[in-house]
């Protein structure tokens, strides 16, 4: 399902598409196409794209292709989804000790579809982060590794 949804080839079009996605969520997927859990999550970002197209844009990011942000968001498991409003990074808490990205895929379309919405709601209010509205038990769970440089 990863070719329906568009995709950012280099860090200059992720860093164009953070800057100009304006007044909407930008929803960056960070994998890789032939992984079995990315294409199970690029299935549920496809069915919704059309739906929460007022409130979100969706691209699709490839690890390899852009390891300036894979370095930067500290992604070590794929597939990991980061959100954006108008340019500024928005957390979320999930339970988990990292508010920065969502690790996995998300157990339903409504799962995602509530998470972009509050999301939304929480960036029109001017808020950076947000409190998940996904049931605990539908968040992957996974250790954080730290590596000291």
């Amino acid at each position: 399902m990863s070719f329906l949804l568009p995709k950012l080839t280099c860090k200059r079009e992720v860093d164009q598409a953070i800057k100009s996605v304006a007044e909407k969520v930008l929803v960056l997927r960070f994998g890789r196409d032939n992984d079995a859990v990315c294409l199970q999550l690029d299935d549920i970002l496809a069915k919704t794209a059309h739906d929460l197209s007022k409130m979100a844009v969706i691209y699709l990011v490839d690890v390899n292709d852009v390891p300036v942000y894979t370095q930067y968001f500290d992604i070590s498991y794929i597939p990991s989804t980061v959100f954006f409003f108008n340019g500024q990074h928005m957390k979320v808490d999930y339970g988990s000790p990292d508010h920065t990205k969502f690790v996995g895929s998300f157990k339903t379309k409504q799962d995602f579809i509530d998470l972009i919405e509050v999301i939304y709601r929480g960036a029109m209010r001017g808020k950076l982060i947000v409190r998940s509205p996904i049931d605990p038990k539908n968040i992957p769970k996974y250790d954080l590794l730290y590596q000291g440089i």
